[in-house]
């Protein structure tokens, strides 16, 4: 099972890099619903600096800029990345915002306790198993500063999708070669296990529609 999800993730992140640089700018301008409440979240909590983890060709991350905060943003497609960084200089936020190519089943290459919060917006339901996710967010936990908020989305197993396409096991469902890892509720409560669980919010995005969670929770002080 390891060597086969270590060739999937391959696969997805290869199938990413492809999608980007065929489709730039595939999401838009507009930022999504979910990083315009992490935002007001983050502004409340005192943030000043985010971290985005998946932010792809950057819809988030600018708008982060734009808001004012301090953006390092990560993502396994140099082709999204690249996108992002162009955008950036286009809209004068470039002084804000850094990207990295990072790979979320490994390490973060940031110190323990350096950022003020962290956004994710259907990363963690990627092409990943249930140990690479909690291994994902205790990363997260060691980056974040005492009283940091992580804002995260994930499409759960309420949704359409969900038990249809290719079965890659554990949860772990392939459509149109996406692969997403469908969470149950229990999932995201053991996620939040030594934080304080401020929301799960469900909502829908998209025309099929996806059906997701906002998780909103918060390391304590």
């Amino acid at each position: 099972m390891a060597d086969d999800g270590q060739e999937l993730g391959e696969a997805q992140r290869a199938h990413w890099q492809q999608t980007y640089a065929a489709h730039p700018g595939m999401y838009g301008e507009q930022p999504s619903a979910p990083a315009v409440h992490a935002a007001a979240v983050f502004r409340l909590a005192g943030a000043t600096d985010v971290l985005e983890l998946g932010a792809g060709h950057g819809r988030d991350a600018l708008y982060f800029a734009r808001e004012g905060f301090t953006v390092q943003a990560t993502d396994f497609s140099p082709a999204g990345l690249e996108q992002l960084r162009g955008s950036a200089r286009d809209q004068g936020v470039a002084g804000r915002v850094s990207t990295v190519v990072h790979d979320v089943r490994e390490p973060l290459p940031l110190p323990d306790d350096s950022v003020d919060a962290v956004f994710a917006h259907m990363l963690l339901c990627m092409a990943l198993s249930t140990k690479e996710i909690h291994t994902a967010v205790a990363e997260i936990r060691r980056v974040l500063r005492p009283g940091g908020v992580l804002v995260y989305t994930v499409r759960h197993t309420g949704d359409a999708h969900y038990a249809a396409g290719t079965s890659h096991g554990d949860d772990i469902y392939e459509h149109g070669g996406f692969a997403v890892h469908f969470f149950p509720r229990d999932l995201v409560d053991s996620l939040a296990d030594g934080w304080s669980l401020d929301e799960v919010h469900a909502f829908e995005e998209g025309d099929l529609p996806r059906r997701l969670w906002r998780v909103t929770q918060t390391l304590p002080r």
